[in-house]
């Protein structure tokens, strides 16, 4: 197990709390909590070791076409695809209210 964490720029804090997804074989849970504006945190706990660079490249990827509401994510994964792990947080920002 390893834990990550990760800072990017943000806008406005979300609108809402949400839960996407659920910890299981290859999947992974997105618990998303409005914060204080200007910060997008992210703490991943994954049971795949050394995968941080992965995770940067990837949020980096999703943050980078728009601005990220201001949050707390924790991301709880085993092993989840990237692919997975974008629908996840996109599902969790549209349920927090935030496009």
């Amino acid at each position: 197990m390893e834990t990550l964490t990760f800072e990017f720029p943000a806008g406005a804090p979300a609108r809402g709390r949400a839960l996407a997804g659920c910890v299981g074989s290859g999947d992974l849970e997105v618990l998303l909590e409005p914060a204080a504006g200007g910060a997008l945190s992210i703490e991943v706990v994954t049971s795949v070791n050394g995968s941080g660079p992965r995770w940067q490249q990837l949020f980096a990827r999703v943050f980078a076409a728009a601005t990220a509401p201001a949050a707390a994510i924790r991301i709880h994964d085993f092993g989840a695809t990237p692919g997975v792990v974008r629908l996840r947080l996109e599902q969790a920002l549209e349920e927090a209210g935030h496009d």
